[in-house]
């Protein structure tokens, strides 16, 4: 379950820790997310877990190449994305496909080593569905995600 949780003065999406992991066998199998962080390892620790769970999973290393990998997979279901990237970040990013048609219902996940106050508040004002801060305990992906595809 999604909820708000206070820190200091800024107020965060954050998962319980306590949400199970779930073995996916139908209704998600073969739903497309698209992973946008600039770094690599990131990508692959989430791709990983993702996959395990049963999602195809594609990968952006910036804002620019996310917008690139929405071209070529329509389909994608939901969108995992950093904030700090070189050339286009997260806002960046966020901020022109909710412009785009097709794109403004793309539910969109943030996870991020930021938690400005502004920053969060932007992503939230462009209607995020769901907000991480790294590190991510094994698991809380898959089940963010299954919690917002659900």
């Amino acid at each position: 379950m999604i909820l708000w949780q206070l820190y200091g003065n800024v107020k965060l999406y954050k998962l319980l820790s306590n949400c199970p992991i779930l073995t996916i066998v139908g209704a998600f199998v073969g739903k497309k997310i698209l992973i946008v962080d600039d770094s690599r390892t990131a990508r692959v620790m989430m791709g990983r877990e993702l996959d395990k769970a049963g999602y195809l999973v594609v990968e952006a290393v910036n804002g620019n190449d996310a917008l690139e990998k929405i071209q070529a997979h329509p389909d994608i279901s939901l969108m995992i994305s950093d904030i700090n990237m070189p050339w286009k970040d997260g806002i960046e990013l966020l901020t022109e496909i909710r412009q785009m048609e097709s794109l403004k219902t793309l539910p969109v996940m943030m996870v991020t080593t930021e938690s400005g106050q502004d920053v969060l508040a932007k992503a939230k004002e462009l209607g995020i569905a769901g907000f991480l801060i790294k590190p991510v305990a094994a698991g809380m992906i898959a089940a963010a995600v299954n919690k917002l595809l659900a």
